[in-house]
């Protein structure tokens, strides 16, 4: 069983013990605020980031102990962040629903819940809890439930984020027509990282489409790098939360 198999089986079993009826999440969704357009938002003169509450990683362990997840969102939209990714998973990252609640209570800025969405159940759990993008993962997804899931998500009023690591995964996920590509140069199945999927993937999707560089990125001059093979915005968590001061950090990132 690969590593991303094993995320997944975890995510079922944690989704069956709270799964509720759909009218049960009914109430919460006409409640949620509605959805914002993060589109516009990923685009602009300086590299767009995606500034991600992450308590820990398959790969690493613990990363940080983020007692207040709202404060942590307030200050990357302070520094200027585009979006804010909140991690949902409970078992290998260490995220909740109630994590996603209370970012959402405490910035203006589109959120992404970052997770394995792989029941359709977690779509509208994700707009009921405020999410306005969702991560989609190609790897993790068949050809028609990643179609099916795409147009959810979009009925649902949320924007998608089409997660790829390899050339195969690339041209499954054109045929969805997506607005926004992520290049995930960490491998899910071994969690091995190598940038250089940037290099060879980034320059493959059409201008039309934003793109995302993905996972190992610390250092100006990594945005840089994959800046100069087409991104437009980056997905950074772990050179954050680790930093002292995640507000110069991200700002330093964006070339500030």
């Amino acid at each position: 069983m690969s590593v991303l198999d094993s995320i997944i089986e975890g995510v079922r079993e944690d989704l069956a013990a709270r799964r509720l009826p759909l009218n049960d999440l009914q109430e919460k969704l006409e409640h949620a605020p509605a959805p914002i357009d993060p589109h516009e938002d990923l685009r602009g003169d300086l590299v767009s980031v995606i500034a991600e509450v992450k308590r820990s990683s398959p790969s690493k362990g613990v990363l940080a102990d983020i007692a207040d997840p709202a404060s942590l969102a307030s200050t990357y939209e302070e520094a200027g962040a585009s979006i804010i990714s909140v991690l949902t998973e409970k078992r290998r990252f260490g995220g909740s629903l109630e994590d996603l609640t209370a970012v959402r209570s405490a910035v203006k800025i589109p959120i992404l819940r970052k997770d394995f969405m792989v029941d359709e159940y977690q779509f509208y759990e994700a707009r009921a809890y405020g999410a306005d993008v969702v991560l989609l993962i190609v790897a993790a997804l068949s050809t028609h439930q990643l179609k099916d899931y795409f147009e959810m998500a979009t009925e649902l009023g949320m924007a998608s984020l089409i997660e790829v690591h390899t050339h195969d995964e690339l041209e499954r996920a054109m045929e969805i027509e997506p607005r926004i590509i992520g290049i995930n140069s960490r491998n899910l199945k071994t969690l091995e990282v190598d940038q250089r999927a940037f290099a060879e993937l980034l320059p493959e999707i059409p201008e039309t489409i934003i793109k995302v560089a993905e996972s190992g990125i610390s250092t100006r001059a990594e945005v840089e790098s994959a800046q100069s093979h087409g991104a437009d915005a980056i997905l950074v968590g772990e050179a954050l939360v680790r930093a002292g001061d995640p507000l110069s950090a991200l700002r330093t990132l964006r070339g500030l």
